[in-house]
């Protein structure tokens, strides 16, 4: 990563990670929380925008725009498949042209990183609204976000521009807001929730992976890919590199939203209701980070990163998709959709069809050990500590073969350091997939594979 990336980086997490977000939090617990419904809604528009133009100006009219245009969809067309279709299309056309006339050759903090998350909070807004008409009978996940009347203007707009939310996430529907307006979301009804310490933790946790980030990120810069000197390292070297450049880089993505974390528990929009007595404030969580740290699996990397995220993706698209009928089908279209949304590099697309691959492997494998009397003896041994080693050093090497593509974004840039690793990435899981029949018949007996075949 060049000094100017990391400068960049260093003013989002100190501008749009929202520590500017507590302050507003604090005012909304000491002065505001028993004040109307209509008072809360301008308040969360109102600092939101402050914190809008603070980072882009007068470009904030792009966000100002796309809310509009949905509140007048959701009112003049009403609850139809062409209300959810239209959304979905301006929605989507704008952001793809914010991309296409602000691109560069680099990833840049410009309006159109918040306006993703807009994007996604817009078009899930017009599809809960469209599943309030629905039985609730026929919803699954969509049952709890679902729109029983049409939201008015300043909830929509409150909604949009909530300071926790709108710069770099988390998601969350209209129903969680309505609910944090009306004094729902707290540990002690009718009071403002006992959530200063929580929150405190996850600014903490926060801030010392910024301090990790800061203190390592330097030694494994982006443009390092593309030297000769690189390119002239051993193979075990560029591979190492790779990863630990990997792994440090990730921690921006990680401080931004524990810290935006932190927001909204202050807030109380992160309170998730109490099991067996105890309070949980994890409902606006993006990161579980002791999974993400300790998984040797890359299911688990993506279950415990960018959490809300995913779950958009998997209740509004994944799930939509169920009339198809094959799960890989379904797979596949959310992974197009999310790699659309990020953006129009072809870097994109390699992550993301790589992210396929390795988790499509990664499951028959799982089921290859499970099957496996052998496999399954050997994992559960005194040498699970070494091949645990050796599957986080897998899993990490191609976590990191799959991120150089998101991060590189143009094909010149990516396609040289895969070329530097011979392909390493794709050449293991595609000899892997095939390889898989043949591991089931040596170690697998006829019995369980004949069994397999059934389920």
């Amino acid at each position: 990563m060049t000094t100017t990336q990391q400068r960049k980086w260093f003013s989002c997490i100190n501008k749009s990670a929202s520590p500017a977000g507590y302050p507003f939090a604090l005012v909304y617990r000491w002065f505001l929380f028993y004040q109307p419904a209509t008072v809360l809604h301008l308040f969360h528009t109102l600092s939101g925008l402050a914190l809008a133009v603070f980072n882009f100006g007068p470009q904030v009219y792009h966000s100002a725009v796309c809310v509009l245009v949905q509140f007048l969809m959701l009112r003049l067309m009403g609850r139809t498949v062409t209300t959810v279709l239209s959304s979905f299309v301006f929605q989507m056309v704008y952001l793809l042209a914010g991309y296409y006339y602000t691109a560069t050759e680099e990833y840049d903090i410009k309006w159109t990183m918040p306006h993703c998350v807009l994007t996604l909070k817009l078009i899930g807004l017009s599809l809960d609204y469209y599943d309030g008409g629905k039985e609730a009978v026929s919803l699954s996940q969509q049952k709890s976000a679902a729109l029983t009347s049409v939201p008015s203007l300043l909830e929509v707009f409150g909604f949009s521009y909530f300071y926790g939310g709108f710069l770099v996430g988390p998601q969350f529907t209209l129903q969680s807001y309505k609910k944090l307006v009306a004094r729902e979301l707290t540990d002690t009804p009718g009071k403002p929730p006992n959530s200063a310490l929580p929150a405190m933790r996850r600014f903490a946790l926060g801030f010392l992976f910024l301090v990790i980030y800061a203190m390592f990120s330097p030694y494994f810069p982006d443009s390092y890919f593309l030297t000769d000197e690189f390119e002239a390292q051993p193979f075990w070297y560029r591979c190492v590199f790779m990863l630990l450049w990997a792994k440090f880089n990730l921690y921006k993505y990680v401080t931004c939203w524990l810290i935006a974390e932190g927001v909204c528990i202050l807030s109380g929009l992160g309170y998730n209701g109490a099991v067996e007595g105890k309070h949980r404030w994890d409902a606006c969580a993006n990161m579980k980070v002791w999974l993400f740290e300790t998984t040797p699996r890359f299911q688990g990397t993506i279950d415990s990163f960018n959490i809300n995220t995913n779950e958009w993706a998997a209740r509004n698209v994944f799930k939509r998709c169920r009339f198809l009928g094959n799960k890989a089908m379904s797979h596949i279209l959310t992974l197009l959709f999310l790699t659309v949304w990020h953006g129009l590099h072809s870097g994109y697309v390699i992550c993301f069809s790589m992210e396929f691959l390795i988790i499509m492997v990664e499951k028959q494998f799982v089921a290859l050990v499970n099957d496996s009397p052998t496999l399954t003896k050997l994992a559960n041994s005194s040498l699970y500590p070494l091949l645990y080693v050796v599957q986080q050093f897998i899993h990490w090497l191609f976590m990191a073969y799959s991120l150089v593509p998101f991060c590189l974004l143009t094909y010149d840039k990516w396609l040289r350091v895969h070329m530097s690793v011979y392909f390493l990435g794709h050449v293991f899981f595609l000899v892997a997939f095939l390889s898989v029949p043949y591991l089931r018949k040596a170690l697998v007996p006829k019995k369980e594979r004949g069994q397999a075949k059934q389920d």
